[in-house]
This record gives structure tokens, C-alpha cells and sequence, in this order.
């Protein structure tokens, strides 16, 4: 399945990997304000916002999977005017989240046809926050390799070696029971899948057969007729579904542009010296642990918990290795990167002195840390190459795992700053 590659990386950490399929688990499959199937779009947009294919291509099949409409997978043209409302918060969330204000907020929750309630509001926002920072994940630890048309194809998977997954997450070696239940799920998803390809070849067929009705309508003469059916069977229909190829075969969004608007839209440094300087966000004014975590867990119910749960995870993490190699404690290491990531989204610490950052973080790691958080789609080869030499596997995956985290509370925190001011 698509999704191994992402619990093999985070296997090194089983602790961290177990809080995290959790509240991925509850966010996309148990009771919430949203739709299974709107849930499965949304993450399709937000993923898209930096061209992770890895992750629109396995939404894309959940999408079906909870019965979604294959017509809203040829693109925000044809959803439901509500979720394509949501384009605009995913744009800011995912590239300038600072520029998030309640006013956007307002916009969303207006009563009107369209409106969403503050709990979808709540709910959707996590899934956002959430699949932006696990592209980021996706991209930094070598995920996407689409080696399709157009696809990048740079970096290589990184394995973990000669060990399979439960070993890489236990330590311990692998029972048979272990091997044949993995083996059983991966037998299971290559029949969800052809099963899903059946699906979307029936449907590529159906809407093939009901444009050739209505063109042969149209055509009064026999040979006009049979001419067009000649063409039509030498070439592929310009109509195809985003998910067929000629061969009825998924492809699954070849073309990624189709789920986003504004596509130049990115990030830009938080404090530009030619334009006005922005409002800092001060943690001591608002903090997830003071305001965050209550208003989502009120809104939707015990995702805070679990949010909560994976954010300290990641902070407990083991790194005695990494910090030394580095000549600090591993406390002062792990705090040196998660506020260097706020710090680029303009979140601060009056308590911290920003000069450590510096010090702690060698400018190689620096460009990979900024690069992988805030354009994740530009990471490259030699990059990724550079940034691997110093560190252990386990110790790459960490980083990651810090980037991930950390990128994802930034995002909340100015989501739920602005709905708490559209809410006083």
C-alpha cells in the first residue's frame, strides 16, 4: 500500500507512530462534523497546495472508497460551492498562514446556503494543518517518488534496510503471525485497488457511451457516423476521467493543477525587508496549550486530546545521539528546530534568545529544515544528500517528525487565534 512507506519511516519511532495513526484514524474515519467523503477532498486540496502526489493519490482512492462523487475529481470546478470555499483559507494556511484573519473566517460562517458551522469550520482546519505538514514529512524523508509524466522521480524510498516494518517498530525480530497479517493487508489493498480500478473503468466506459449517443445523434449520414466511431476507437476520448487513462488504467491525478487555484502562490519570508512588517505572533498572547487545545476540543470533540498527546509525544523523543553530535542537550537541541520553524512562520518566544538558533543549526540543516517546512515540493536530491551524512536513520526521521509537528501547530495556532476572534 501507498501508505507503508510513511509508517515504515515513522516506524523508527513506534511510540510517536502509534499517537499518530490514532488521530489520523480518528480525523478521517470515526464520528466528526464532516462527511467521510468531504473529509477525503479536503485533504486532496490541501495536499495538492505543494503537488504531493503521494498523498492525493491516496485520498483519491479513500475518496471512492467512502463513496465519493467521481465527478469532483475532475477538479474545484465541479464540487459543491461550500467545499470549494475552503480554497481559499487552504491557500493561506499552507504558504502565509500569518495572513489568516477572522474576517476570513466570517466569510466562511456566514449565513447563507453555503455556510459551514464552526465545528466543520474546526474540523477542516485540522485536516488542512494536518496534511500540509505530512507532505512535508512525505517530501523530507524521500515518500514521493512518482515516476510518472512530469513527476520528479529525484529522490530514492528510504528502507530501513534488511528490516521490515514491525521490526524497524518493535526492535525485536518478526513472528510469522507479524509477516503473514502484513502480507494479508498488502494482498488486501492490491484487491481494493483493482477493485477500484474496475470501478473507474465501468464509469469511463458508462460516459463514453453516453457522449457517443448524443454525437450520433447529431450525425444524420451513415458515413459521418462510422467515421467518427473510427477516430473515436483510434484515439483516447479528451474526456477520459482524471483517474483513466485509455487503458481504463487509475492514474490518479495526473494533473494536480486542477484541485488548486492561484498555483503561484507561495510562501514568502515572514519578515520581508521591502514591505511592512507583519504582526509577530507571540506565543505568550496565545498558545496551544492555553487557548488552542480547549477551543478545538470543545468544537470537535477530543481530537485536542489526541492532538495534544502527539505534540508532547515528539517532544519526548530520544535524540541523546544527535544532541551531542551537535555538543548540547538534547532538550536544546529539539527546542533550537521547533522554534526555528515558528520563527520562519513569525511565531516567537519572548523567552527565547534566537541566538542559539545559530549556533545549534549548521546552514546546511538549516536550508533542508526551511525548504522541507515551507516549500516542501522544492526538495532535491542533493539536498536530501548533503542532510543525510551527519545524522543516523532514526535521527533523519526525527527531524522530520520535529518539522511536521511543529509546522502543524503553527497552523493552528493561527487558524484558532482567528476563530476565537471571530467568536468574540
Amino acid at each position: 500500500g501507498r501508505l507503508e512507506a510513511v509508517t515504515q519511516q515513522m516506524g523508527y519511532h513506534p511510540q510517536y507512530l502509534d499517537s499518530f495513526l490514532k488521530m489520523q484514524h480518528y480525523l478521517m474515519h470515526m464520528d466528526g462534523p464532516l462527511p467521510f467523503d468531504c473529509r477525503h477532498y479536503i485533504a486532496i486540496m490541501a495536499a495538492a497546495r505543494h503537488q504531493c502526489r503521494y498523498l492525493v493519490n491516496l485520498h483519491v482512492l479513500q475518496f471512492l472508497r467512502a463513496g465519493g462523487d467521481p465527478q469532483w475529481l475532475r477538479g474545484l470546478d465541479f464540487i459543491p460551492p461550500k467545499l470549494r470555499n475552503l480554497n481559499e483559507i487552504n491557500k493561506i494556511l499552507a504558504h502565509r498562514p500569518w495572513l489568516i484573519t477572522k474576517e476570513h473566517i466570517e466569510k466562511l460562517l456566514k449565513i447563507s446556503e453555503w455556510s459551514w458551522s464552526l465545528a466543520e469550520l474546526v474540523h477542516a482546519v485540522v485536516l488542512l494543518a494536518h496534511c500540509h505538514a505530512l507532505a512535508s514529512f512525505v517530501f523530507g524523508c524521500g515518500c514521493e517518488q512518482d515516476e510518472g509524466p512530469g513527476g520528479r522521480g529525484v529522490l530514492k524510498p528510504l528502507s530501513p534496510g534488511n528490516q521490515c516494518f514491525c521490526e524497524a517498530t518493535t526492535g525485536n525480530g518478526c513472528s510469522q503471525e507479524l509477516l503473514r497479517i502484513n502480507r494479508k493487508r498488502s494482498l488486501d489493498s492490491c484487491m481494493e485497488l483493482d477493485s477500484l480500478r474496475e470501478r473507474m473503468q465501468r464509469i469511463h466506459m458508462e460516459t463514453e457511451g453516453r457522449e457517443e449517443t448524443r454525437l450520433l445523434q447529431q450525425d444524420r449520414e451513415e458515413g459521418e457516423r462510422h467515421e467518427w466511431r473510427a477516430e473515436h476507437r483510434a484515439a483516447p476520448s479528451a474526456g477520459l476521467s482524471p483517474l483513466a487513462d485509455a487503458d481504463g488504467a487509475v492514474t490518479s491525478a495526473a494533473n494536480l493543477a486542477c484541485y488548486m487555484q492561484d498555483p503561484d502562490f507561495g510562501y514568502q519570508d515572514f519578515a520581508r525587508r521591502d514591505e511592512d512588517q507583519t504582526q509577530v505572533f507571540r506565543v505568550q498572547d496565545y498558545s496551544w496549550e492555553d487557548h488552542g487545545f480547549s477551543l478545538v476540543n470543545r468544537l470537535y470533540s477530543d481530537i485536542g486530546h489526541l492532538l495534544d498527546e502527539k505534540f508532547r509525544m515528539v517532544d519526548g523523543l530520544q535524540s541523546s545521539t544527535m544532541a551531542k553530535r551537535q555538543g548540547c542537550e538534547p532538550s536544546v537541541f529539539k527546542r533550537g528546530i521547533w522554534n526555528y520553524i515558528h520563527c520562519m512562520f513569525g511565531i516567537r518566544y519572548d523567552d527565547y534568545d534566537y541566538a542559539e538558533v545559530n549556533q545549534l543549526l549548521e546552514r546546511v540543516l538549516k536550508v533542508y529544515i526551511k525548504t522541507v517546512t515551507c516549500y516542501p515540493e522544492k526538495t532535491n536530491s542533493e539536498m536530501f544528500d548533503r542532510f543525510w551524512k551527519q545524522f543516523k536513520h532514526s535521527e533523519k526521521v526525527h527531524v522530520n517528525l520535529l518539522i511536521l509537528e511543529a509546522r502543524m501547530q503553527a497552523e493552528l495556532l493561527y487558524a484558532l487565534q482567528a476563530i476565537t476572534q471571530y467568536m468574540v
